[in-house]
């Protein structure tokens, strides 16, 4: 018969488990980036792309660290270029949204608009009129 103090509990199991689930957390982060760099780059040829992936997959550990020292600095500019690239396709919706385009004059008619369909109140109308006026 094992008592409690006899298990291996106390013997630093549970504190190697979550050690042991940290780095395959890690493991996966850096699959699912390395992936995800292959596949945001538009310079490299498919054959190349799969080698990388047949490399990762074969030699897991040693495919991934030969990506980042191979690839490392191009995947910081890769996702760079990719953050850059989703800002100015936002900022160009927000523009086509918000009509920043119009003139003065096609604000106040826009509002004017509103205001006759009964979309805004007077107060709300006088506020838009003071926007476009002042831009």
């Amino acid at each position: 018969m094992t008592n409690l103090a006899e298990s291996s509990f106390g013997n630093g199991d549970v504190l190697l488990w979550m050690f042991e689930f940290f780095l395959l957390v890690i493991w996966f982060w850096l699959l699912i980036t390395v992936f995800a760099d292959l596949f945001r780059d538009h310079e490299a040829s498919g054959w190349v792309k799969a080698l990388w992936i047949i490399l990762v997959i074969v030699l897991p550990y040693l495919g991934v660290l030969l990506y980042l020292i191979v690839r490392g600095r191009g995947m910081a500019e890769r996702a760079l270029k990719q953050q850059q690239a989703m800002r100015q396709q936002m900022d160009a919706q927000i523009r086509a949204v918000a009509g920043t385009g119009s003139s003065p004059a096609d604000q106040i008619a826009k509002a004017k608009e509103l205001l006759d369909t009964g979309a805004i109140t007077q107060a709300e109308f006088e506020t838009l009129k003071i926007k476009a006026l002042s831009s």
